[in-house]
């Protein structure tokens, strides 16, 4: 079956992949435009295989919030470098990958990746592979997490960081978005650990409190203080570790006058913060490290 340059450019335009690629495509398929997709797909999953064993630790982290299902995601997508982080294309699959998470609620990656991607035939691993493919780098779906009731997001620095807070309210408004909004911000800024005093496991505490133990033990001019007031001591410090830690201790980065509690119950004495989800881009994960001089050596053999 004959094709034309217009079938090519249809084929690019459907698949997104390189001009000659779909011209080999169309070429091997004998112009059938079905048979080629097949062909692409199956080279693109070839060409994810080869990328499997590099590091991805850049991407970006964000959120999706659907007010009216009362359904909020978070989620993190990897890929080699900062470059491809802000091509449109991954940024689309991205924020496809979220709703995706909010639509269907998988149980892990692994889950989501069958999942259907957006409104076309393919499945979000399908999809994935097909960007692997046109943009030319390993890409993962790192985590993801999907939180129901009354949710407001923030994203900081175009994906670097984000953060998803699950609201207890009588509903949801545009002053809720606004404060889960500022919340956001306030986790991205002070990256507490725990939501409040309640949810510091008591080993952690214990440890802390050995630790500072140890300190004043150590220190010359506390070390011979009597045991109530040293206990008086840890105390004090423990109090400032929640401060430090705790979400709803912190001091306010907008006034400072203010806890974070006292923040939320100042837009309403029924609203309260339930819990929040933060992540950082590749926060845990192995850097790349590029030498372009061994790079650029190797282009020329």
């Amino acid at each position: 079956m004959a094709f034309t340059a217009k079938d090519v450019a249809a084929l690019r335009e459907k698949t997104g992949c390189g001009m000659m690629d779909c011209k080999r495509a169309l070429t091997e398929a004998d112009g059938d435009e079905a048979r080629a997709i097949e062909l692409l797909r199956e080279k693109g999953l070839a060409a994810a295989e080869k990328k499997s064993g590099r590091i991805a630790a850049e991407g970006m982290v964000t959120t999706y919030v659907d007010a009216d299902k009362k359904i909020g995601v978070i989620i993190e997508v990897n890929s080699e470098t900062d470059f491809v982080a802000k091509n449109e294309k991954f940024r689309e699959f991205v924020n496809g990958a979220a709703k995706a998470v909010a639509d269907y609620a998988p149980a892990d990656v692994e889950a989501l990746l069958a999942c259907k991607f957006g409104d076309t035939e393919f499945t979000v691993v399908e999809t994935l592979t097909e960007k692997i493919l046109t943009i030319g780098e390993k890409m993962t779906i790192r985590r993801f997490e999907r939180l129901e009731g009354i949710c407001a997001s923030y994203v900081h620095g175009g994906g670097t960081d984000a953060a998803l807070i699950l609201i207890d309210a009588p509903a949801f408004s545009d002053e809720i978005a606004e404060m889960g909004k500022n919340i956001g911000m306030q986790i991205v800024a002070m990256t507490p650990s725990y939501l409040s005093e309640a949810d510091v496991p008591a080993d952690v505490i214990e440890s802390e409190k050995q630790i500072l133990l140890a300190q004043i033990k150590n220190d010359p001019k506390t070390a011979n203080k009597p045991d109530q007031v040293i206990e008086k001591m840890v105390n004090g410090k423990i109090n400032k570790y929640y401060k430090e830690n705790c979400l709803l201790k912190q001091e306010y980065v907008k006034d400072s006058d203010k806890t974070v509690e006292q923040y939320v119950k100042s837009i309403g004495a029924d609203i309260s913060i339930a819990k929040f989800v933060s992540y950082k881009k590749g926060e845990g994960l192995q850097k790349r490290e590029d030498n372009f001089a061994e790079e650029v050596a190797n282009m020329a053999k």
